[in-house]
């Protein structure tokens, strides 16, 4: 009976987050909820939400202060030099575009958020994109792949969602894969090297006048609505050389882009190094594990207001600015508490795990953790993140646990389909890259699920040679 019970709640929950006709947070709480009380433990309810609310605090602590701590550095603008120094990189050269794309999208992902990562790289690379002729579907397919392998920080979603479901610490799982994701990362930038090839190749020897690169590569750090008069909708020569260069198409372009807006009121240069100084220690301390992450967000979130934002006033505009991201991951992970105690509370995880333990041939039974990395390429594409590591991995790592592979290694295994999962119909940010872009969500779809495949198998095989997974 909790057999049956544990796989209709999941998949009631899966259905109704895929059909939008709940939100994650309230599909976390409410379905739960409902089946505790069919299988007739309603009156533990309680006792359950506690038990997972008080294994997630620190993970939600980790997620709220780490938010607010790479949204103050964009603030700050400790990432517009990087973006300018590939700007300066790329010149018009469609290799060194698409090399830059994937560079500046790994880059700014460290803020753990796809949203900002794909308005910040559209707005940057979109100029030099439209005005050299260059594939969209390319700038948008190397971004994508670029912010799915970053998007397994420990403070981006899939991370912090294994974390919460098999109740580990963050740090554990994503330190000893770092390896295996640089592996992927260096693959990204293999594939955008070789993509920038075949653009050159396509649209042959293309150049840009010295004086107008400079202002284009200006232009494009300019915030929306700046109007021609501002720079916003002339981008500079039309490209020679090629024939295929596209015209300007118009002031609305520059219009469209949302880029760093080099006059920003937010900005501190005069504190850019002590800013790069503390993200680095931040960093460098995740690493080597000197305090608990969360521990290290929360002091660095509270350094970084301090330092770069005195006043009061101005610390509270910064803390408004990113409550609603704050908001939302919090949320969902303290919803998720809900969904995880009943789960484990009710039996219902170990139940599910037995039946799923007898379907498994024994002889792929110690290799779980393969046989989730391999599953979590299509089970990431086609269930959002919520259903594949609240409904699913938790089952998993049950199986494999009854065959002595360890919940970290199931943990690792599930980041692996990340590169194809952010390009999900199932991901808002997608809808964001595509958008800005211009770009046709199927034409994307078709160009970067093989590329985005190729790059998950990648890591898994690293994964397995670094002894990680």
């Amino acid at each position: 009976m909790l057999t049956i019970l544990g796989f209709a709640m999941i998949a009631t929950f899966l259905v109704l987050i895929m059909t939008k006709k709940m939100s994650p947070i309230a599909a976390l709480v409410l379905i739960p909820a409902l089946f505790c009380v069919a299988a007739g433990k309603g009156a533990h309810l309680g006792d359950y939400v506690i038990d997972g609310v008080t294994g997630l605090a620190p993970t939600a602590a980790m997620l709220m202060f780490a938010i607010v701590y790479f949204g103050v550095m964009i603030d700050v603008g400790l990432f517009d030099p990087v973006v300018r120094g590939i700007l300066r990189f790329c010149k018009a050269d469609p290799m060194r575009v698409v090399v830059g794309t994937a560079a500046l999208a790994a880059i700014v992902s460290l803020d753990g958020d796809g949203s900002t990562t794909f308005m910040i790289t559209v707005s940057a690379m979109y100029p030099l994109y439209k005005r050299l002729g260059m594939s969209l579907v390319v700038m948008t397919g190397v971004a994508a792949m670029a912010n799915g392998v970053m998007n397994t920080v420990p403070w981006g979603g899939p991370t912090a969602r294994a974390a919460t479901a098999l109740k580990l610490d963050a740090a554990d799982i994503f330190v000893p894969m770092i390896p295996a994701l640089l592996v992927g990362l260096l693959g990204v930038l293999g594939l955008a090297y070789v993509l920038g090839l075949r653009e050159r190749r396509r649209l042959g020897a293309l150049r840009i006048a010295d004086e107008e690169s400079a202002e284009m590569k200006e232009t494009v750090l300019v915030g929306a609505g700046a109007g021609a008069g501002a720079g916003g909708g002339r981008l500079g020569k039309r490209p020679v050389g090629g024939g295929t260069g596209e015209a300007d198409g118009g002031d609305d372009d520059g219009d469209l882009l949302k880029g760093l807006d080099p006059n920003r009121p937010t900005l501190r240069p005069r504190l850019y190094w002590f800013n790069a100084l503390l993200t680095g220690a931040l960093i460098t301390a995740m690493i080597l594990e000197l305090l608990p992450i969360p521990v290290l967000f929360l002091l660095g979130a509270a350094l970084a207001l301090s330092v770069n934002y005195p006043r009061l006033p101005d610390q509270k505009a910064r803390i408004a600015a990113h409550a609603d991201n704050v908001l939302n991951v919090s949320g969902m992970v303290f919803a998720a508490a809900v969904f995880t105690g009943v789960l484990q509370g009710t039996g219902m995880i170990d139940s599910m795990a037995g039946r799923l333990v007898d379907t498994v041939p024994e002889g792929l039974g110690p290799h779980m953790a393969l046989v989730t990395g391999v599953l979590s390429l299509p089970l990431t594409y086609f269930m959002s993140n919520d259903g594949f590591y609240f409904g699913v991995l938790p089952v998993l790592a049950e199986a494999g646990a009854a065959h002595g592979v360890t919940p970290l290694e199931m943990a690792r295994a599930s980041l692996v389909g990340q590169p194809l999962h952010m390009s999900s119909p199932l991901v808002p940010a997608v809808y964001v890259l595509v958008g800005m872009a211009r770009v046709e969500f199927g034409d994307h779809t078709r160009f970067v699920v093989k590329w985005a495949a190729l790059t998950c198998l990648l890591i898994l095989t690293a994964g397995i040679l670094f002894g990680t997974i």
